[in-house]
């Protein structure tokens, strides 16, 4: 089974090193979201979408993407974000609007990681920046367990 994964990694390469991590455990392509694949979306049977954290959100380059691409019968997506900010579900779910934006596109959602990612944006500049030395070993680690239990749940 094909996989690719869309990832958006703009500061300083954080979400990058997650996607690699999976991409070696799936065997996947990664691209930016600036790449027109929507022609060969047929392709691949599975795909990630991942990001640092905006403002509590994806991307827009992410979700510019998602909105490009068209409706899908029997695809199965996954999504991975970095921050510098905790995941909280209640106050902030990092991956809710891109959820949403994928299951309209027909998406069957089968996962998602986030892990914290070294951030120098805004006030934190002050401070010399949070999540220093994130994603660490143990997050790239962890990101490779998460692709395994993808790939065994998909049969991939």
């Amino acid at each position: 089974m094909e996989t690719l994964i869309v990832c958006k990694s703009y500061h300083h390469g954080n979400t990058w090193k997650v996607a690699e991590s999976m991409a070696g455990v799936l065997d996947a392509e990664i691209i930016e979201p600036e790449e027109d694949y929507s022609s060969n979306l047929s392709d691949y049977d599975l795909l990630g979408f991942g990001s640092g954290i905006y403002w509590a959100s994806f991307h827009g380059d992410i979700f510019d993407f998602v909105q490009d691409l068209p409706v899908v019968e029997g695809k199965k997506a996954f999504i991975f974000s970095t921050s510098g900010m905790w995941n909280i579900p209640i106050i902030n779910g990092f991956g809710g609007k891109i959820r949403d934006r994928l299951s309209e596109k027909g998406f069957e959602i089968v996962g998602g990681f986030s892990c914290g990612g070294y951030n120098i944006f805004f006030l934190f500049k002050l401070v010399g920046g949070i999540h220093r030395g994130k994603p660490n070993e143990e997050n790239l680690k962890e990101a490779k367990e998460f692709a395994r239990r993808i790939e065994e749940k998909g049969g991939w």
